[in-house]
């Protein structure tokens, strides 16, 4: 008989990312980009602005003028990733890059088609939309198959609605995260946390999932980061949203069994990965405050 108490939980597809948070110097700097070139809806609650597609909170931003920028030499935020549910919605996204804000990349992943640009604290911010998973290229192994080509931006801006917000459905797809040595990071994320390794194709990178996604989390060195998280600007944490509560324990467990403390909290688990990058874990999205 198989003894389950020492098997890593397996997340499933009904796990997904919750919320973002972001330490940042100023919201009156930062809060218009995410209201009008991202497209979210805003709430500000004293030093507190929680964005979301108008019912879901996606982005948190805390304010904190003492916080420093972060250093070049500590790990933290590559890009989060606001996911919209079409390909026009895509094209009103480009839009309104163009008119706001500027552009620093764009590319097709073969399982996506992707916008990158900056908020005005330098944190990156990538907008995609995937293509049906059923067009999903895979390995002979199973796992995804991505790439990096050139997007066709002027076919991507052809779709777009016109629309100035963006559209209900919006979510946050994945954090990508630069971190100190991406084989910890990835044990970390797969043995303890319970995702899947879905891509390490590219050089001194790695792609994780809960079930058959193509990624909630990125992991890379490419800028050679070698110290931990601190509290200066940038990433606070991040939110997985897994199915049920007997999950929820399964995670609990796997995490105390490998020496990682966890702090359980009215809304679920809170700990830090080994980055030092919080990791909130729940049943269900919290309230702006939780």
């Amino acid at each position: 008989m198989t003894d389950t108490t020492t098997e890593t939980p397996t997340l499933t597809d009904a796990t997904q990312l919750g919320r973002v948070a972001l330490r940042v110097g100023s919201l009156d700097r930062v809060v218009p980009f995410y209201r009008d070139v991202v497209g979210l809806e805003v709430e500000r609650y004293g030093s507190r602005a929680v964005h979301s597609d108008g019912g879901t909170p996606l982005v948190v931003l805390d304010e904190d003028p003492d916080a420093p920028p972060r250093p070049g030499s500590e790990a933290g935020l590559f890009h989060l990733a606001i996911r919209v549910p079409d390909r026009p919605a895509l094209g009103d996204a480009l839009a309104r890059i163009r008119d706001g804000a500027t552009l620093t990349g764009a590319s097709d992943h073969l399982v996506s088609e992707a916008l990158y640009l900056r908020d005005p604290e330098g944190n990156g911010v990538e907008i995609y939309r995937d293509r049906p998973r059923e067009e999903w290229p895979l390995k002979d192994d199973g796992r995804v198959a991505m790439d990096t080509l050139p997007l066709d931006l002027e076919s991507v801006l052809a779709d777009a609605r016109g629309e100035e917000v963006a559209p209900t459905g919006t979510d946050l797809g994945h954090v990508h995260l630069e971190v100190t040595d991406v084989d910890r990071a990835a044990e970390f994320y797969t043995d303890a946390l319970g995702m899947n390794l879905r891509d390490d194709g590219y050089p001194n990178a790695a792609f994780v999932a809960a079930g058959g996604y193509h990624h909630h989390v990125g992991l890379n060195h490419w800028n050679g980061r070698s110290d931990p998280a601190s509290d200066a600007r940038g990433i606070e944490w991040f939110e997985v949203v897994v199915p049920d509560a007997d999950t929820l324990t399964a995670v609990r467990e796997s995490l105390q069994r490998r020496g990682h403390s966890v702090e359980e909290t009215d809304g679920g688990l809170t700990l830090t990965d080994p980055d030092g990058i919080g990791v909130r874990l729940t049943v269900s999205p919290q309230s702006v405050f939780g």
